[in-house]
């Protein structure tokens, strides 16, 4: 998958990782793709939230060793 933005919020509580990833997207444009890298457990569930609430898509979540790894396709 080709990213064309990378946000690290490792180490960053809630609200913080949206927070990033949120001034990213807003220099985007439609159909780019972000990925973001989270430590925060609450990021998954955030970011499925914020996502629907804002018209993105979601293209892929994973995780590796307590890192949380958020693809994200800007509507």
């Amino acid at each position: 998958m080709n990213v064309d933005v990378f946000v690290d919020a490792k180490g960053l509580a809630c609200p913080m990782p949206i927070v990033k990833a949120k001034k990213a997207v807003d220099a985007m444009e439609s159909g780019q793709i972000m990925q973001v890298e989270s430590t925060d457990k609450g990021s998954v569930n955030d970011f499925q939230s914020w996502v629907r609430a804002n018209h993105h898509e979601l293209l892929k979540m994973e995780e590796d060793a307590g890192v949380y790894r958020i693809f994200v396709r800007k509507g």
